[in-house]
């Protein structure tokens, strides 16, 4: 069993060796474990200081940004014959103690992907903004895909073979949200498990200010929804203009049988059919969506077995 752990990184000269020095190199149920880092186009020395403090794997690409950096760790891990695939973040904001906790359930087959929950509330450096947006972000995440994951932003997680193998991301922005919803579509099972979080090293990368973080949250999760639940998303959509278009149609139709039969209240009438038909055009819409994505699920399938294929160890 062969354990390996992922890091992206970018511009972490000066934390990375304090992330390293936490990392295991032994631990039950494992045979092997090996350290990777992604250098996401770095301009200090962080590759020089992974090569230093004896990281086994360093790959320098140019500065694509997280999700795809994530990505790049994966299909790496993957190539080198990780039967499992432990992520976190090169500030050292996860305690390594726990990742015992995290390959647990996958060990005893429980789990394909499991979620380190953080303690969201006792964080200090964290905003009450920032915490209230953590939460509602998951509880979302768990909406649209159907699982009970407690802390869907963490990026401190396990992955098993089978499961990084069906991963894909299209966000550019992160890869947290989006390969829970997928995993949601694809059943996998996931579960968390609570994790402790070290003290505050340095600001966060993703996001340079609170309205940054609630614009870029608010379009990821809208994103991912569309992409992954489009028929809902459009029935929903569809639904509103709809419903106050039947509601004003039924108006007119009372007050031009009851009220008033000599009048014809054309703008009234106008606004109800425009309404209906924003409506019948969305949900038409999410029927083209859902035909598109179902042509995307195929091509998962087909990614799936070349990956199968060019990842198969003999």
């Amino acid at each position: 069993m062969k354990l390996i752990i992922q890091i992206p990184c970018y511009n972490e000269e000066q934390t990375i060796g304090v992330a390293l020095a936490e990392l295991p190199r032994d631990l039950p149920g494992i045979d092997r474990i090996e350290w990777l880092v992604v250098n996401d186009g770095s301009s200090d020395r962080t590759s020089q200081v992974c090569a230093e403090l004896g990281v086994d794997h360093v790959i320098d690409r140019p500065h694509l940004g997280l999700a795809r950096t994530f990505m790049a760790g994966i299909e790496a891990s993957l190539a080198r014959g990780a039967d499992i695939i432990v992520n976190t973040d090169a500030d050292n904001q996860y305690n390594a103690a726990d990742i015992p906790k995290l390959i647990e359930p996958i060990l005893k087959g429980e789990a394909d992907m499991v979620i380190g929950a953080r303690p969201i509330r006792e964080i200090s450096h964290f905003s009450p903004v920032k915490k209230l947006l953590q939460c509602v972000g998951s509880l979302v995440v768990r909406l649209a895909s159907a699982t009970t994951v407690a802390d869907a932003p963490s990026g401190f997680r396990a992955i098993s073979r089978e499961a990084a193998m069906q991963m894909n991301v299209f966000n550019e922005y992160t890869y947290t949200l989006e390969t829970i919803i997928q995993g949601g579509q694809r059943n996998l099972r996931m579960v968390s498990v609570p994790v402790r979080t070290n003290g505050f090293l340095r600001p966060s990368r993703l996001f340079r200010s609170i309205p940054a973080y609630v614009y870029r949250s608010i379009f990821t999760i809208f994103r991912i929804f569309v992409v992954y639940k489009p028929l809902r998303f459009f029935a929903l959509l569809g639904a509103i203009p709809f419903g106050l278009g039947a509601v004003l149609m039924a108006r007119w139709v009372w007050i031009w049988l009851v009220v008033d039969s000599e009048r014809a209240h054309v703008p009234s009438l106008i606004a109800a059919s425009l309404l209906v038909v924003v409506g019948v055009q969305a949900w038409v819409l999410g029927f083209i969506a859902d035909l598109i994505a179902v042509n995307r699920r195929l091509l998962e399938d087909i990614q799936l077995r070349l990956r199968r294929s060019e990842f198969n160890r003999p």
